[in-house]
């Protein structure tokens, strides 16, 4: 186990130093989990994914996509990007689930991990805004990083 990099040598948070790193592709693919029950997701199936607000869909992906922008605003310690592509998705998963998917790339010096894992909840908490009046007996769960590549370390979620 390596040492925490957003700690200095007194303990104090700081900003990792990229500055010797080389750039590079990078990519980072997240996903998460929202349950919104067996009667919400009939009643989207039968309203083919609208509700009062709108699109729950579109807006949750559009949503998504402004969060993984504003990532560095939000974790105090990550480092602006620029993102060069950004998609996320949004299916049926089961009887009662939507899974949510980001993929994120960029070129430079640091990963977008923390991109894609903001989009994956920022794009879930829209989803539960947009069917709350249907239920707040909705869950998000499951948000994890599936892979990350670029730069010296690779992760493949097995």
């Amino acid at each position: 186990m390596s040492d925490l990099t957003h700690l200095d040598k007194s303990g104090n948070p700081q900003m990792v130093d990229v500055n010797h790193k080389a750039e590079t592709d990078r990519e980072a693919v997240a996903e998460g989990i929202i349950n919104v029950g067996k009667e919400v997701m009939a009643q989207l199936l039968r309203d083919n994914y609208s509700s009062k607000k709108g699109s729950v869909i579109q807006t949750a992906i559009v949503a998504g996509n402004m969060a993984v922008k504003k990532t560095s605003e939000l974790i105090p310690l990550c480092h602006p990007l620029a993102i060069n592509a950004c998609s996320i998705d949004i299916e049926q998963f089961t009887d009662e689930e939507l899974k949510i998917t980001c993929k994120v790339k960029t070129h430079g010096k640091t990963g977008v991990e923390m991109e894609a894992l903001t989009g994956v909840t920022i794009s879930a908490l829209t989803v539960y805004d947009m069917l709350k009046s249907l239920s707040h007996n909705i869950e998000i769960s499951k948000i994890k990083l599936l892979t990350k590549t670029g730069g010296k370390s690779e992760f493949k979620r097995t």
